[in-house]
């Protein structure tokens, strides 16, 4: 009788259920990103190294070895990352505490990048990757504890010294705030009772209205965060320094009507818009493909989260699920937080679109989660 379940089993984790559609949605966003960032950068990077295609092409070099990554993550058996769960926490704890030695990088006067010779890293990319192993991990060994309330504060105290680490030492708040929301989406979906969830929600949104209240009502001109919020509120009193960004993307975003100027015509990319083929990419593909465009791109990204909560619910282990869940929640997260900084939805804050934005840490990293995604669908149930 056990050599029969044990060949049921061996039969059922053989099948071969990769995900081509995922691999596909996700090889065209990457190509798409490469296109526009050639399209957003050329200007600026013609006159700053008299080269168009110098941000092009180091986004080439980090997505080639993104997709090395992929292949990496592919290939090792997703349960053997259970066995180094710990291990992966260390190290992104570690890779925040070697921002203070001297192989921290400042750029724009945040240091947030760590210098490893060949290549260069971002630690908060590092840590999203950490924690959405070892939490699957925790989510596992935790079992029916985790329905507890002693259960529920154990589960958070890992992901709650990482966020910190990476806001008190990087003053990254936004990936402090991806790392906390990857881990409450990973408890949410292990957990079937809700009442935890609603009670964190309350709190959530008491603390954003008493902060907005606050800032709205005194002079916070001397607090960073405070008056980026305030500049948010109304963005027309602060249109030469803190709302200078979000009204240009606006501009772009509104200039660009149903079907767009046309590829590489956007105006507002010429000096206008700073640094707009980072976090702002999104208001020029608006700009030059239009609301069509903009669109085209927002189903790509609801294709490629449908693809890992599929995979999610036929995975074989709930290690295997978890995992998928953690990267589709980093997806999730990441893709609706940006969309809604560049629309003025939210306070300006800086976070990336997946796969578009330049950004050679965060494609490396992405590409390695889609890897393990990738994993765990090819074991998945039929």
């Amino acid at each position: 009788m056990a050599t029969t379940q044990k060949k049921r089993r061996i039969k059922t984790e053989g099948r071969n259920s990769f995900d081509f559609v995922l691999l596909a949605v996700v090889f065209f966003l990457i190509g798409f990103g490469l296109l526009m960032i050639y399209s957003t950068s050329s200007y600026e990077a013609a006159i700053d190294f008299n080269d168009s295609a110098y941000y092009l092409r180091k986004q080439m070099i980090s997505t080639l070895v993104g997709i090395l990554g992929l292949v990496v993550t592919m290939i090792i058996p997703y349960r053997y990352y259970k066995k180094v769960d710990f291990l992966a926490y260390i190290a992104a704890i570690i890779s925040i505490l070697l921002l203070l030695t001297p192989l921290g990088i400042t750029r724009n006067g945040a240091t947030r990048w760590i210098n490893l010779g060949i290549i260069t890293v971002q630690s908060a990319e590092i840590v999203k990757l950490g924690i959405i192993i070892f939490q699957a991990s925790y989510i596992t060994r935790l079992g029916k504890s985790i329905r507890t309330t002693r259960g529920l504060l154990a589960f958070f105290i890992p992901p709650t010294i990482a966020a910190g680490m990476i806001y008190l030492i990087s003053k990254n708040l936004s990936s402090a705030i991806i790392v906390m929301g990857i881990a409450v989406c990973m408890l949410f979906v292990a957990v079937p009772d809700y009442k935890p969830f609603v009670a964190i929600a309350v709190v959530v949104m008491v603390a954003a209205a008493a902060v907005v209240i606050y800032a709205s009502g005194n002079d916070v001109s001397g607090a960073f965060r405070l008056a980026r919020v305030k500049a948010w509120l109304d963005p027309e009193s602060y249109s030469t320094d803190k709302a200078f960004q979000t009204l240009q993307a606006l501009y772009a975003i509104g200039s660009g009507g149903l079907w767009g100027k046309g590829l590489g015509q956007s105006m507002q990319k010429r000096g206008f818009l700073p640094e707009s083929q980072n976090d702002m990419i999104f208001s020029i593909i608006c700009e030059e493909l239009g609301l069509f465009g903009a669109m085209v791109i927002i189903i790509l990204f609801i294709v490629l989260i449908w693809s890992c909560m599929m995979i999610a619910n036929s995975a074989v282990d709930q290690f295997g699920s978890m995992l998928v869940v953690g990267v589709m929640s980093h997806f999730a997260i990441q893709v609706i937080l940006n969309i809604a900084v560049v629309t003025n939805t939210i306070p300006n804050t800086g976070i990336t679109l997946p796969f578009i934005s330049y950004g050679g840490s965060a494609t490396l990293f992405l590409l390695s989660e889609i890897g393990i995604v990738l994993n765990v669908s090819r074991l998945s149930k039929v």
